[in-house]
């Protein structure tokens, strides 16, 4: 297939499908909730009915159909349910660490109806039968639905490009060589040429590694302190701007992932003004946490991109408020204990986040009343926008999608232990306020605290 070929496509793709093992669709009755959906103008309390896992009434007062579920929320918040674009279920390969059951049972755990896989892996996600063989996994085992990113090149090796098409064909919901930068130019640009015939969005880490090198955390005051190699954040904006430049170039569309540093965050807002379709994401960590925290060198802030300073984190608040950011997402990365444990710097890079980010963001932002809560809502909703899902609502119609919240309840993060298979959570033994009582998903129940009984109806 050449670049004259791939210029000459429709790029026209069915839309993005994601895959779960699902349940029987739910008919429940959510009474005395207070609605948060902006989009839909929800915002007070009210009854929600739930019929045959749809959306089908809300109002001030609702009564229950015969036989169906019977939820007690006075009290409690509705919120349509969150859509992560970026986790790492560890499957194939690394299924000690966390698998497709494992990790969806988190997601749901944390509010979340819907996530989008990393493709590195082992093998990676860069042929048709690897992706088949995840979406035929994920039918039998995914708590929620699921769809699969694909490797822009093969084995995430930079050199190569992947049957973009035909992996689009089989239902590839985008493509990344996430853990790993597109270093060359060229590469970068035949890939957005390939992109106008596999109709999917690329999804990019950036990162120039010759620049980032051997570094372990932020370039700065703390790194020096501490005798640890640093990333400087000119590492990952200089790639930014590169890939925008050719997005705007070949008429691509990019998304960047896990922003990290105001100087991006600049690069990302003139080349929106320019017109480059590109949009982007922050992580909860990213958001909350600066390089203070790694004085300690707890391995569980250690990732990759690293905590910044404190005005990179400030930038990068500012930027979800105005739209810059277009969404959250939490980079869930699963590590084996034993991994972890190791001296800092040959610890890898990562952390989860599927179970903490709502709570997180709510204590750190929300209470401490820098940011809104509706906002924090839209914007953890928007996560499966760019990748051309669409955004949860509770308007009367919609598949039901949707999580109950208490925004009063006060918890230490890992105290119960961890519906994921791994810990190394970088809000580790916090104390978070707010917690996700039971999520539906797709119109299926998917998630309950295990204390937050449901009651039939007689």
């Amino acid at each position: 297939m050449s670049a004259a070929a791939a210029a000459n496509g429709s790029g026209h793709r069915p839309a993005v499908e994601l895959d779960s093992a699902g349940g029987p669709p739910a008919t429940v009755l959510v009474r005395g909730a207070r609605l948060l959906d902006s989009r839909a103008g929800l915002n007070g309390v009210s009854d929600v009915l739930v019929r045959d896992g749809r959306i089908a009434e809300i109002a001030a007062t609702l009564d229950a159909p015969e036989g169906a579920e019977l939820v007690e929320a006075e009290g409690l918040h509705a919120f349509p349910a969150f859509v992560d674009p970026h986790v790492h279920l560890r499957t194939p390969g690394r299924e000690d660490e966390e698998d497709i059951d494992s990790g969806t049972r988190a997601a749901a755990a944390g509010g979340f109806c819907a996530i989008l896989a990393q493709p590195n892996t082992h093998p990676v996600v860069d042929s048709a039968p690897v992706l088949r063989s995840l979406r035929e996994r994920a039918r039998a085992e995914a708590r929620i639905p699921t769809g699969f990113m694909a490797a822009i090149t093969v084995g995430q090796q930079g050199e190569r490009l992947t049957e973009m098409a035909e992996l689009a064909d089989v239902g590839a919901a985008g493509f990344t060589d996430d853990g790993l930068p597109v270093r060359s130019g060229g590469v970068m640009r035949q890939a957005l040429q390939y992109q106008r015939l596999a109709g999917r969005v690329l999804a990019l880490h950036e990162e120039d590694p010759s620049l980032s090198g051997d570094g372990a955390m932020h370039e700065g005051e703390m790194s020096a302190l501490l005798g640890v190699a640093g990333i400087p954040s000119v590492s990952e904006s200089s790639m930014v701007a590169r890939d925008c430049a050719l997005a705007l170039y070949e008429e691509g569309r990019i998304h960047v992932q896990h922003v990290s540093a105001r100087e991006t965050v600049d690069v990302i807002e003139r080349a929106k003004a320019a017109g480059t379709a590109v949009t982007c994401e922050a992580t909860p960590h990213h958001l909350l946490l600066t390089d203070e925290a790694v004085r300690s060198l707890d391995t569980n802030m250690k990732m990759n991109p690293p905590l910044r300073s404190d005005a990179d984190r400030r930038a990068l608040i500012e930027a979800l408020r105005s739209g810059a950011i277009d969404c959250i997402a939490t980079d869930h990365a699963p590590h084996a204990r034993e991994e972890k444990e190791q001296p800092f710097e040959l610890a890898p890079m990562g952390v989860t986040g599927l179970e903490t980010a709502f709570a997180a963001l709510h204590t750190g932002l929300v209470l401490g009343g820098v940011f809104e809560l509706s906002l924090l809502v839209e914007r953890m909703t928007s996560g499966g926008t760019p990748f051309g899902l669409e955004v949860p609502t509770l308007r009367p119609g919609a598949p039901a999608n949707l999580c109950l919240v208490d925004l009063q309840a006060e918890w230490d993060v890992g105290e119960a232990g961890y519906e994921s298979r791994s810990a190394n959570c970088a809000f580790a033994g916090r104390r978070l306020t707010g917690r996700v009582r039971m999520t539906i998903a797709d119109g299926a129940v998917a998630y309950r605290e295990r204390s937050f009984a449901l009651g039939a109806v007689a």
